[in-house]
């Protein structure tokens, strides 16, 4: 199980919203490669980035700042927000990043994801964000009136094998994350997991290591705030789920 630390993007900043409401942000750094290079020094081996202002506006803004960080720290970068078309997929993977976040796209355009999967196979992942167990598209200002679930099952058919699940209500809120419907959609799915939104304790963690433990499918945790508030440390949780590697 691998942990995400996670940098969201707002106009070069690094901010947090509050169940992905823009208005609600925010500022906790303005140096982005500062931050992840503080991740990596802490034991971090993945990053989660968001470009926050594509995910509402559709269009990249952020892209030096994620560059810098590609180019400056040594983590397996993921990066989502507002990525439409294959065009964007392969600039993003053009200046460094790892793995790229389908989200919106793989509700409004599916054929889309396949192309993309076919073609980059598993550094395509899925964001599937849900409120009240359906989906939310367009930085969440939109809902449908699709299941989470069959929204997983749809992208397995074309090919996908991981995908991240965010309970929308439970984002920014330190609130506790929804274990029960990350453990759901990876049984209904077959998908590897990861769980997002609301992790805010080791006891979060725990809960997620015991079911990837007892065989379900859950690959990893994106942990944001409460790294960020201070609810718990990047070496702790990396602890929990057996990952920690010797700093210097």
């Amino acid at each position: 199980m691998k942990i995400y630390p996670a940098i969201d993007l707002k106009d070069g900043q690094v901010v947090r919203l509050r169940q992905g409401q823009l208005e609600k942000a925010t500022v906790y750094a303005t140096d982005p490669t500062e931050v992840a290079a503080a991740f990596e020094a802490k034991g971090a081996e993945h990053l989660h980035v968001v470009d926050l202002n594509g995910a509402f506006v559709g269009k990249p803004v952020n892209d030096r700042a994620i560059e810098r960080i590609a180019q400056n720290v040594g983590l397996q970068i993921q990066v989502g927000g507002g990525v439409r078309t294959l065009e964007r997929i392969e600039q993003l993977l053009g200046i460094g990043v790892s793995r790229v976040i389908l989200g919106t796209v793989a509700v409004k355009n599916p054929q889309l994801v396949a192309e993309a999967v076919q073609r980059y196979g598993d550094r395509i992942v899925v964001g599937i964000d849900a409120q009240n167990g359906m989906v939310a598209v367009e930085g969440w200002a939109e809902k449908t009136s699709l299941k989470a679930e069959e929204l997983g099952q749809a992208m397995r058919e074309i090919g996908v094998s991981e995908v991240i699940f965010t309970d929308i209500a439970r984002d920014g809120m330190l609130s506790g994350a929804n274990i029960e419907s990350t453990v759901r959609m990876a049984e209904k799915t077959g998908l590897n997991v990861i769980a997002s939104g609301g992790i805010s304790s080791l006891e979060d963690l725990s809960r997620l290591k015991f079911e990837a433990a007892r065989g379900i499918s859950i690959a990893g945790a994106i942990i944001g705030k409460a790294l960020y508030e201070g609810n718990l440390t990047l070496e702790q949780a990396l602890a929990v789920v057996g990952r920690k590697k010797d700093v210097d």
